[in-house]
């Protein structure tokens, strides 16, 4: 069984380096295999894949243009993965499943640096280093997080990204089956929401993780070095006119204010998802023979410009797909209602539908004189439901 882990690394400044030409290389070749098939179909000319495109690269365009000889001074492996990368956002666009393929944008796309498993003396991993073609032995930053290769356990492939200026490794390592869970004879209806983060069919509610003290004193935070970054972009647009050297000088204090504004953000986005995480282990750990959600239309969602902040900071996608993994692991049936099903217009005693149910209506209340939490009530429509498909 395949199992990822990712963590944070202290690499040396010379391992920097090369971490950033390659990011960087990986992300003008990928930029560079959509402007060419651009260029190509312009021409009328076929589309070209991946593998004609590192042909076409190795053996015609580097040879007659020596200026790019720098391409192949970084991992080959990295640069043919973003031209698969690529290819694989041109299938997916002529499959109708996404918009055309966008640029990468320096310091604003996510491009990583990809290693595999060449041979025996690669991705070696110990207590508190590990061995990364390309780059050596690097530094672990939480040490024994990552199982060791002493213990038996293989890395098949990983990558290296850099966010916020922290750099991380994530790694594919096999790992061998664990023997069967034995689950309990009972299901699980989970309604996710914004005053509540998720209320459970057995009465268990997860609190918004956006209301509590430690994100309100970061966001307040981070307000304020948000303020602090625009008066000095403002201040930029003055000192150039009048000085260029001192044009130069608040350039090199807006990066540093850019990657202070980075990290606040970043750590943030930790908090909320190390609070996804611990959820997500609570409701597994009951151990329910099955797990029922419903499949939220969020991008629909967003359009409500009153709401759009909350429903985004709320995380619903990266919920599901990590209950949908832990769920795998656990051998844990995960039951996926359609959107359209009425949960929280249901009354669960009588099975009445309240077409008038309105979104400030907190309190289900139904003729036949069963009255519950409106959330409480959608959680238990959501476990006994009959019409499903299983993830």
């Amino acid at each position: 069984m395949l199992k990822s882990y990712k963590t944070e690394i202290d690499p040396t400044p010379e391992q920097i380096v090369k971490i950033k030409q390659t990011i960087g290389t990986c992300r003008f070749i990928y930029n560079f295999y959509i402007a060419h098939n651009k260029e190509i179909y312009n021409k009328g000319e076929k589309f070209m894949t991946a593998r004609d495109f590192s042909v076409w690269l190795n053996n015609e365009f580097i040879p007659n243009n020596p200026e790019y000889l720098w391409i192949k001074k970084v991992s080959s492996k990295s640069v043919k993965k973003s031209m698969e990368n690529a290819y694989t956002a041109f299938v997916k666009f002529f499959k109708k499943e996404s918009g055309f393929p966008n640029f990468k944008k320096k310091n604003k796309s996510d491009v990583k640096m990809y290693f595999v498993k060449n041979n025996q003396k690669d991705c070696f991993c110990e207590r508190h280093r590990i061995k990364i073609p390309t780059l050596g032995w690097v530094k672990l930053k939480e040490k024994g997080y990552i199982p060791t290769t002493k213990q038996g356990y293989v890395i098949k492939r990983g990558t290296v990204s850099c966010k916020a200026g922290r750099y991380y490794v994530s790694v594919l390592i096999d790992v061998p089956k664990s023997e069967k869970t034995k689950l309990n004879d009972f299901g699980l209806g989970i309604d996710l929401g914004l005053k509540d983060f998720a209320i459970m069919s057995d009465g268990t509610v997860k609190k918004n993780i956006n209301k509590s003290a430690r994100i309100r004193k970061l966001e307040k935070k981070l307000k304020k070095e948000q303020r602090c970054l625009s008066r000095k972009y403002e201040d930029l647009k003055k000192r150039s006119k009048e000085n260029k050297k001192k044009g130069e000088a608040t350039r090199q204090n807006i990066q540093k204010q850019v990657i202070k504004v980075q990290r606040l953000h970043q750590r943030i986005e930790n908090v909320r998802c190390d609070y996804i995480n611990k959820s997500i282990n609570e409701i597994v750990k009951t151990k329910p023979s099955y797990i029922t959600i419903e499949d939220l239309n969020v991008k629909g969602m967003m359009r409500n410009r009153h709401l759009s902040k909350a429903i985004a900071s709320q995380k619903f996608y990266e919920f599901k797909r990590k209950l949908e993994a832990k769920c795998k692991e656990y051998e844990i049936e995960l039951r996926i209602v359609d959107r359209w099903y009425p949960s929280s217009k249901i009354c669960h005693h009588c099975g009445f539908i309240k077409n008038d149910l309105k979104l400030s209506d907190r309190i289900y209340k139904c003729d036949c004189g069963y009255i519950e939490d409106r959330d409480f009530n959608a959680s238990l429509n959501l476990r006994d439901a009959r019409t499903y498909k299983i993830a």
